[in-house]
């Protein structure tokens, strides 16, 4: 299996717009890829709280558009990174897209865990409340995003839904880069999953991003890391080796709690 991470710089300057398109453009670059997989909140930036509500669309709204003909125009399953949707009740949720490759949304996940403690992403949307995974003909893939990589309850849940691969994109801060790599190797040891993880480049609302997006498998082994800057990690691996990895070292069954 074939994927690829689009570590994409979310800068001043550039309008929504404009990063619609160039991102499109990325993803028609990965002919050949099975996944395709973008960051988190790309079209604002994860740390532009003050542009979330000026910048939410609905679920099926202009990115949603976008993106799924980018899917079936490459012919690739897409994870589309995540959106400030707002629901029809007027709630802002951190909202993930997936595409098939035949450009339909396979589905859609409200991020769980909220950063920000008392401000930010914390007080200005709503939280999620379901698991999602997606059955991809290869395998399946268990939905995460950003702060939901530090509460690994979730990732249990996620494998005890049939997920192998987990797919985390991120706005991670660069100053809490190690937290980045260290808990992405973390949730593929413990879950004997492999991990993807993409992050943002660059520098937004202030806030200078960790980039290093992360492919990592279930043994722990760190299959491709990306730099600090703009750019697309591409590794092929073998979606099989879960299985392989689950029946060598069976600690997923001695599971108590």
């Amino acid at each position: 299996m074939r994927a690829s991470l689009i570590q994409i710089a979310v800068n001043e300057g550039e309008s929504v717009e404009s990063r619609r398109r160039r991102v499109a453009s990325l993803v028609r670059e990965q002919a050949g890829a099975d996944l395709v997989v973008l960051p988190e909140l790309w079209t604002t930036g994860a740390f532009a709280f003050e542009e979330f509500g000026s910048e939410a669309e609905p679920l099926e709204g202009p990115t949603h558009e976008v993106m799924a003909k980018a899917a079936s125009d490459t012919g690739v399953w897409l994870h589309a990174g995540s959106i400030p949707e707002r629901a029809p009740d007027g709630t802002l949720y951190n909202t993930s897209l997936l595409f098939s490759p035949s450009g339909e949304r396979a589905a859609s996940y409200r991020k769980i865990h909220r950063f920000g403690f008392d401000k930010g992403e914390a007080v200005l949307m709503g939280r999620g409340e379901d698991l999602v995974t997606v059955r991809l003909p290869e395998t399946t893939l268990g939905v995460a995003t950003c702060y939901d990589l530090r509460f690994p309850e979730l990732f249990r849940g996620l494998v005890d839904a049939g997920a192998e691969t987990l797919v985390i994109p991120a706005g991670w801060p660069e100053r809490r880069r190690d937290h980045w790599t260290l808990l992405a190797r973390a949730r593929a040891v413990e879950n004997q999953a492999f991990v993807l993880a993409c992050g943002t480049a660059g520098t937004h609302a202030r806030v200078p991003q960790a980039g290093h997006s992360i492919v990592v498998d279930p043994w722990g082994q760190v299959l491709a890391e990306a730099g600090a800057d703009e750019e697309v990690l591409t590794v092929e691996f073998d979606p099989g080796k879960v299985a392989v990895t689950r029946e060598q070292f069976p600690a997923l069954k001695d599971r108590v709690l």
